[in-house]
């Protein structure tokens, strides 16, 4: 397979990282050499397969990371994918803490990374939960049935960030944590923004 195509918007996130240098560089190679194309995207290196984003890289205090978006579709016979939390459904990460760890599963990582390709040349879709399937709590529920307005603009909002409210809502244990947590987003929600924006 060809090389991929570097960016020189990716040289300069590696020159200005303060952390995971040397296993971002190390991840580099590996994953031009699979023929990816990358790019900068969200801030981070990002590697795609005819224009569709195949894997990103990830950088956290603890750990760097690769990231499928497509992970729960590949193949994991090594037993190294993990999810990115509990209420992931189709990305899958691979967890590093030193170039080392990266060095001993090269050729492992070779194999996941032409196993997400095909992945993506399939044309293969994750089917996602649709956002009636969350659970809505029930302080939300009652703000939406009290204010039309409210609920217009939340039924306005992309899937996405109705989930990212349900789950960000639901993920309080407290009742009165939740309704602080609703009280906080309200205005969002009618400005049509989601949670992280």
């Amino acid at each position: 397979m060809a090389k991929g195509k570097k960016n020189s918007k990716v040289d300069e996130y590696l020159i200005k990282a303060e952390r995971w240098q040397k296993e971002f560089k190390k991840l580099r190679t590996i994953i031009l050499s699979c023929g990816l194309d990358e790019d900068l995207k969200w801030y981070k290196p990002c590697y795609s397969y005819q224009g569709k984003n195949v894997l990103i890289l990830q950088g956290f205090n603890e750990e760097c990371r690769i990231m499928f978006f497509k992970g729960a579709l590949m193949k994991d016979p090594k037993k190294i994918l993990g999810s990115q939390g509990e209420n992931t459904q189709a990305a899958r990460v691979i967890r590093f803490r030193s170039v080392e760890e990266i060095t001993k599963l090269e050729s492992t990582l070779k194999s996941y990374i032409n196993n997400a390709i095909d992945v993506e040349a399939s044309g293969e879709e994750i089917k996602l939960k649709k956002t009636s399937e969350y659970k809505m709590p029930e302080e939300f529920k009652k703000r939406l049935d009290k204010n039309a307005k409210l609920k217009k603009a939340f039924e306005a909002l992309t899937p996405g960030r109705q989930r990212g409210y349900l789950l960000h809502f639901s993920g309080a244990k407290q009742s009165a944590t939740r309704e602080t947590r609703i009280d906080k987003c309200v205005d969002k929600i009618l400005r049509g923004k989601g949670l992280n924006d």
